[in-house]
């Protein structure tokens, strides 16, 4: 079995009356932007500085949107792509931007191991698509609002051939966490019609603990800050290079729509918010 990795959570200490994360080993359906074609790898950038980065482990599934809709282009079987786009990054990032804005922060990341779960890579967007649809009526059912954004990567090599996966950030209350992680596996089952596979998917709190967004807000964001850097390390050369991203590894070849974001915070919803 193929496993997943995903972010273990760091703590930060004070020096000199800065926050510093500290590392170990360790984590719907908006069109982002027009395809455009892509360069096939993505060649390593230079790290410099010292990065706010959170190591995780990670494997990933995603689906429909409650109240937050697909929107966007559909999910075409010719068309692929290779790496995040600056435009998709810069969505993205305004994207997380507004969750906050809105009173929904990213709260918690979740990675589904696709081909683990054995959905092939033509299907696994719309699989995507179905797992935040049940996550977010679940959360609805229970008298909670949510954002999200996802983005897809199909890395093979390494003798870890780990195949199409999805990470996802998105806000579940602290509270509601024991239903959704209840119910998530139940999902899959649901999506891919085989039972569930171990460690297909990972779902840890963003900083390791849940209600850190209101507890510690500062030591949330910083953490909130490497986990969207995880989640964008599958950018291209250039975009990463324009957004100074520090991580970056090969995204892989994805068919259909290689990120999205729910409908409440996309770009149509930012602009109408001002």
């Amino acid at each position: 079995m193929i496993c997943a990795a995903m972010p273990k959570p760091h703590d930060c200490a004070r020096h000199g009356g800065a926050l510093k994360l500290h590392r170990d080993c360790g984590f719907g359906g908006v069109s982002i932007a027009p395809h455009q074609p892509q360069s096939p790898a993505n060649p390593p950038i230079a790290r410099t500085g010292t990065a706010l980065a959170i190591n995780y482990l990670t494997s990933g599934v995603a689906a429909l949107s409650a109240r937050t809709g697909r929107g966007g282009a559909r999910n075409r079987a010719d068309r692929e792509s290779h790496a995040l786009t600056a435009a998709q990054i810069d969505n993205l990032r305004a994207a997380e931007r507004h969750a906050e804005k809105i009173r929904l922060p990213f709260t918690r990341m979740i990675s589904i191991h696709w081909q683990a779960a054995g959905v092939p890579l033509a299907g696994m967007a719309k699989a995507t698509y179905r797992f935040t649809d049940l996550l977010t009526k679940a959360l609805a059912r229970h008298g909670s609002r949510t954002a999200w954004l996802w983005t897809h990567e199909n890395v093979p090599g390494n003798g870890h051939d780990k195949g199409g996966h999805c990470h996802l950030l998105i806000h579940v209350p602290a509270d509601l966490v024991p239903i959704v992680t209840a119910l998530q596996r139940g999902w899959l089952r649901r999506i891919t019609g085989q039972p569930y596979r171990a460690r297909v998917i990972h779902s840890k709190p963003i900083g390791g603990r849940l209600g850190l967004e209101t507890g510690n807000p500062a030591l949330h964001a910083i953490n909130l800050e490497a986990a969207l850097a995880y989640v964008l390390k599958g950018a291209s050369h250039e975009a990463a290079s324009q957004f100074n991203l520090e991580r970056l590894e090969p995204g892989g070849r994805v068919i259909g729509k290689r990120c999205g974001t729910s409908q409440n915070i996309g770009a149509k919803a930012r602009k109408t918010k001002g």
